[in-house]
């Protein structure tokens, strides 16, 4: 999405997440508007520090909260700034259908969080009206668990502009998206199709997610190997499974005491500061994720789909944008290369 903005050096074929954030950090930084008033200014260079400040996160995940009036509707977090400042559009396609009247009534204006805490205490009200439609509203959640409904599809293709890109938000994740020929589709980026190299594309026409895949030019492609795609899907639901784990260990880590700073810093110098600290975070992320994989390897778990979002909701996106909200209950696969290596290094008394 930001290919004019940001220049990779030729030929390059793999980048690091560090080395990503680092393009970020001085596009951010080199973007500044110059010829803006002092109250801009001060503006910008605060949303500047939020939005570096919680740059790391992209690496994990972002609290983002949708609201279910619009495509383009999410309550305002620190996180969103991100969007703002690289001035990328950012869509979601959890939407309340304003012909059922009594949903929209449960729902209003509220976003997720605000939703999930009416839901909590309408159920504990005395008000029968209340209670009614606190069921409605947990209704509404559970029977769109998908968090994409038709009418939000509908409200999705008719928003985005033809050729655009712009990035999709859906069960804690965010795909880029764009619309050929008036027909929305999502890049590929599962680890299960990195064999796949025609495989490039997958169409977003049903809230099922079970779309048609294409090649670079949307031409029909299906994978020539649907078992390694299978695969590579249960592999990537396992990183994920660490992903959770980790950002859990992260609430608890300390943030920046931006009260320590010194008043007058260069833009430089506060770059450098939060890229030490950045790469603090990455170390420790990683350190976390290593010992996070040892105890799923030691111990198989069943995770509830309810049950992971939770675990998510302080760290990464918010509970709205956990994975599926339902009770479908997935086992955790050990990781094949982990399989691998812990055969080649065992052997077995009788």
């Amino acid at each position: 999405i930001l290919f004019s903005q940001i220049k990779l050096p030729p030929m390059m074929e793999i980048i690091t997440a560090e080395q990503l954030m680092e393009y970020l950090g001085d596009y951010i930084l080199d973007a500044k508007p110059k010829e803006i008033s002092e109250i801009q200014r001060l503006n910008y260079e605060q949303n500047m520090s939020d939005a570096m400040a919680i740059l790391h996160k992209l690496q994990t995940g972002l609290d983002v909260n949708v609201k279910f009036t619009g495509v383009r509707v999410f309550e305002y977090t620190p996180e969103c700034i991100v969007f703002d400042l690289l001035d990328i559009p950012l869509y979601h396609g959890w939407l309340v259908d304003p012909q059922v009247a009594d949903i929209v009534k449960a729902v209003g204006n509220c976003s997720y969080n605000q939703l999930v805490e009416k839901i909590i205490s309408c159920k504990q009200s005395d008000n029968s009206e209340l209670v009614s439609e606190g069921f409605v509203a947990e209704q509404f959640l559970n029977n769109t668990a998908t968090q994409l409904t038709y009418h939000g599809l509908c409200e999705l293709t008719s928003a985005v502009q033809e050729g655009e890109l712009c990035v999709f938000f859906r069960n804690n994740h965010f795909s880029t998206m764009t619309k050929y020929k008036g027909q929305l589709y999502l890049l590929v980026t599962d680890q299960g199709f990195l064999t796949e190299e025609k495989v490039v594309w997958e169409s977003l026409h049903n809230v099922d997610g079970d779309g048609n895949f294409c090649d670079s030019e949307f031409h029909l492609r299906p994978p020539s190997d649907p078992e390694t795609v299978y695969r590579g899907q249960q592999d990537q639901i396992d990183q994920d499974y660490l992903m959770a784990l980790s950002l859990q260990q992260e609430q608890q880590n300390q943030e920046i005491n931006w009260e320590q700073i010194p008043e007058g810093i260069s833009d430089l110098e506060l770059a450098k500061k939060l890229q030490e600290e950045e790469d603090r975070r990455a170390s420790q992320y990683y350190q976390e994720q290593e010992q996070a994989a040892a105890q799923v390897q030691n111990k198989p778990s069943i995770i509830d789909g309810s049950i992971f979002c939770t675990q998510q909701v302080q760290g990464a996106a918010s509970p709205a944008s956990g994975r599926q909200s339902g009770s479908t209950e997935r086992k955790r696969k050990e990781p094949r290369e982990k399989e691998r290596e812990k055969e080649k290094n065992s052997c077995v008394l009788l």
